[in-house]
């Protein structure tokens, strides 16, 4: 989780795509978006990376269970997806420039899940807070369809509640805490990147983006 916290990043700069980042974070005016990507530590950690992203909490959506664990999540059965709460100043950075992120973060030709993970708790999907966010959402999905040259599956959706997971989730790519792994006592940050690497997010969505899947390393 990052909070009130600028990286300059990413110049949000793709193939054929061109945004110019404001620099003004005075703005007392704070938004939020909801997306599904997968693993909620990725998306996360992607997005924080984002100027005038403000703060990300990961957690669950879309489903019928109050208040899942993350064990009942993952176990199937609650209807929701693995998602980030994503606060942003749209003084900085505008909804549309982190939808048109979001598609090049993930695989959305995927509906089974997203890389080593499988399952509908791990399948994508934008939750539209309003009619305008959705308005927007269905712009942007049209346009990455058309660069991507490949059917997108991911769905645009209403938003519901949004429940955090538990701390441990939380901040979860960048935590110094020491746990035990597979392969032996590790920091998160550390059992974090052997996890994507092993995962494939990276290299598939260079596959499938190119040189706009600004996240991917």
């Amino acid at each position: 989780m990052k909070i009130l916290k600028f990286i300059p990043l990413i110049s949000l700069l793709f193939v054929g795509l061109s945004f110019p980042v404001s620099t003004n974070a005075n703005s007392p005016i704070v938004k939020k978006a909801i997306f599904a990507g997968g693993c909620f530590w990725c998306v996360e950690k992607d997005f924080d990376s984002v100027n005038g992203v403000t703060q990300t909490i990961s957690g669950f959506t879309g489903g019928t269970q109050d208040n899942p664990s993350y064990k009942d999540v993952t176990s199937g059965g609650t209807g929701h997806y693995e998602a980030v709460e994503i606060e942003f100043y749209p003084s900085v950075v505008s909804y549309k420039q982190l939808v048109d992120l979001f598609w090049r973060s993930i695989d959305p030709t995927d509906d089974g899940g997203q890389f080593c993970d499988r399952g509908h708790s791990y399948r994508t999907a934008v939750f539209a807070l309003d009619e305008e966010q959705a308005r927007i959402a269905e712009k942007s999905k049209a346009e990455a369809q058309e660069a991507l040259g490949m059917e997108i599956v991911t769905q645009i959706l209403d938003a519901g509640e949004f429940f955090p997971a538990g701390e441990y989730h939380q901040g979860y790519y960048q935590s110094e805490k020491r746990i035990i792994t597979r392969f032996g006592v590790l920091t998160k940050a550390q059992a974090y990147k052997r996890y994507r690497k092993a995962c494939g997010r990276d290299a598939r969505v260079k596959e499938l983006w190119g040189d706009a899947a600004v996240f991917a390393r």
